[in-house]
């Protein structure tokens, strides 16, 4: 299994659960397995929903800003990285 970062987070929405993404080094899809880790931050989720400019879409390039649902509290300058088997 290995980790590349794809991102990190800019933002994050309490009430709704939601990390606003940049992703700065590479493309994230739904379905991804991604670890989500900084100073207090540590976890393991897939990505099953996403967003740009509240459009749902499927997958998002290098480049883009998103939204996704995350399962805990994140925090800005986490970084986001996807696993790979």
């Amino acid at each position: 299994m290995s980790e590349e970062k794809v991102g990190k987070v800019m933002a994050f929405y309490a009430k709704i659960s939601v990390a606003a993404i940049e992703l700065t080094d590479g493309p994230l899809k739904i379905g991804d397995k991604i670890k989500i880790k900084g100073a207090t931050t540590d976890f393991e989720q897939t990505v099953d929903s996403m967003q740009v400019e509240h459009d749902s879409v499927q997958d998002a390039a290098k480049g883009s800003s998103v939204g996704i649902k995350v399962k805990d509290k994140v925090r800005p300058n986490d970084q986001i990285l996807k696993i790979t088997e």
